[in-house]
């Protein structure tokens, strides 16, 4: 059997959509032999049911395809697998759900099998070896990343693949609607288009969450790349930006960007010294952020945003959960540390934790409201296969969908919590996005920025509506026009300035009262 036609497919979970293209197809196609060609499609940027992909690998004469999924979007991963088997095409699966539940994908435990084979965990070190049994027809069902001794072998990152980002199609992962093109071109700057990419410079985290999937995944040990290679890529980035007229921001995947901080600022100085800045985000504990040196170097390397897993403002939620490193007491003084370099944090909160009563979200959201403003986001405690959240609740019988993957519904809970009903807990999360993404909030978080230049409004606005939709999905035409139209105030406000200018002091006021008088309805 000659070179294989591959694809790499990643699902959506059928609901939302994701901010930017997973790593671990690019990863994989760069570490795929060169005689082979591969495809890339990320439902999340490309939609696809299960008969258009069936009809698609037959189409494409693919010989393999490989799938990774993450809990919520296994339930999809699976119709699409089942469908391309049925074409006649093998199907490899990988992921950190897999990894934990690869009897599920195999059929071995009673239900129908998905996959001719399964990848556990990192697969950088078994792709290879995968591919070349796909050519010979000669799939393995299980391929583990083992030494010689048969003990779990992590991947060093040291001989890191080099991404061909200056040459991979980013089209479909433009992440702007193009009714706002017009806006963002008078900003400038190439704002017509704007994509951002998975870039790691490390795995691992030694903390140990009890809801967390990563420290069992990656393990406890860091590993990392050179500073070298971190810059390089970098640099790719910068040139292919410049080359478009487009923006280009960088997302470092790592699961704690500065859990080794030494480390951390030898990198960021690097990538200074190289002039290789461009926009990024990372995740970052809060406690990581005391550092004030650290938080120059963010804002001196490029850093725009950072993603930090506050969890919740109550102490004992956060010692239940093996969390206790978070000090709520330090949160303002972090993000207001960040917000005096223009870094703004997207700030995760969990609903449903063993010490929450009714009206945990407006308490969580005063709070909020006294910070710099950011991302906040919620969502509701959910016990992930083999973490140690779940087995605790399952031992204390707690679960009430202890399969809840195989159906994957949006912000719903899979077991019982203390302290409220699973209605109220959802009631919680529903407030908290309706009342942080309201058009009144949009506003605000814009105009507490009004001494800042547009380019930081902008950013702040177009970032809460690309957010919102995380709850409140805005798939099509008319859900974004509807949008627009809540916030026709602050559009306005920013279209005027960005053509005109600034106004002077107390004009602008008197003119949207103006129009808000002539507008019917308002």
């Amino acid at each position: 059997m000659g070179p294989l036609r591959i694809l790499l497919y990643n699902p959506d979970n059928g609901v939302t959509r994701n901010f930017m293209p997973h790593l671990w197809m690019f990863l994989l196609q760069a570490l795929t032999p060169p005689e082979h060609e591969v495809f890339l499609i990320d439902g999340n940027a490309q939609a696809m049911d299960e008969s258009t992909i069936a009809q698609y690998v037959t189409q494409n004469k693919i010989g393999l395809v490989g799938i990774g999924a993450m809990t919520r979007m296994v339930a999809k991963a699976y119709r699409m697998a089942d469908a391309i088997r049925a074409a006649g095409v093998p199907v490899v699966m990988g992921g950190p759900h897999v990894t934990e539940e690869f009897d599920e994908a195999l059929g071995c435990d009673g239900g129908p099998r998905h996959a001719d084979a399964v990848a556990l965990g990192e697969a950088d070190e078994t792709w290879p070896r995968i591919v070349a049994d796909a050519v010979r027809g000669e799939l393995k069902d299980v391929y583990a990343p083992v030494d010689a001794e048969g003990k779990d072998k992590k991947p060093s990152l040291k001989d890191y693949p080099s991404i061909p980002w200056d040459s991979i199609d980013l089209r479909q992962f433009n992440l702007l609607p193009k009714a706002l093109t017009p806006l963002l071109n008078r900003v400038g700057e190439g704002w017509g288009t704007f994509r951002i990419i998975p870039v790691e410079s490390g795995r691992g985290c030694p903390y140990g969450c009890e809801f967390c999937t990563v420290t069992g995944f990656f393990g406890d040990s860091i590993r990392f790349r050179s500073n070298q290679s971190v810059v390089d890529e970098l640099l790719l980035l910068k040139a292919r930006a410049r080359k478009e007229k487009g923006q280009i921001a960088v997302f470092f995947i790592d699961d704690n960007f500065a859990i080794n901080i030494k480390r951390t600022k030898s990198l960021l100085r690097d990538i200074i010294a190289a002039n290789a800045q461009v926009h990024w985000v990372a995740q970052i504990s809060a406690n990581l952020l005391r550092d004030e040196e650290l938080v120059d170097l963010i804002a001196a390397s490029g850093g725009k945003w950072v993603f930090i897993g506050m969890e919740s403002i109550d102490p004992t939620n956060l010692k239940d959960v093996n969390k206790g490193f978070n000090k709520p007491g330090e949160y303002a003084a972090v993000l207001q540390r960040l917000a005096q370099r223009n870094v703004y944090a997207i700030t995760s909160f969990i609903f449903g934790m063993d010490n929450d009563t009714v009206g945990v979200a407006e308490r969580t959201l005063q709070q909020v409201r006294t910070w710099p403003p950011g991302l906040p986001i919620f969502g509701l405690l959910t016990p992930l296969p083999a973490t140690p959240l779940y087995k605790r609740l399952e031992t204390a019988g707690r679960l009430t969908r202890p399969k809840h993957w195989r159906e994957f519904i949006p912000f719903a809970m899979a077991h019982t919590p203390l302290k409220m009903t699973i209605q109220e807990a959802h009631d919680e999360v529903k407030y908290g996005w309706a009342h942080a993404y309201s058009p009144e909030a949009l506003a605000q978080a814009v105009a507490s920025l009004d001494d800042q230049p547009l380019g930081y409004r902008i950013n702040i606005f177009l970032a809460r509506l690309c957010f919102r939709g995380i709850y409140f999905p805005m798939m099509g035409k008319l859900a974004w026009l509807r949008v627009v139209a809540q916030n026709w105030r602050t559009i306005y406000k920013l279209l005027k300035e960005a053509i005109f200018g600034r106004p002077a002091i107390g004009a602008e006021t008197e003119e949207l009262d103006v129009l808000a008088d002539a507008t019917p309805g308002s």
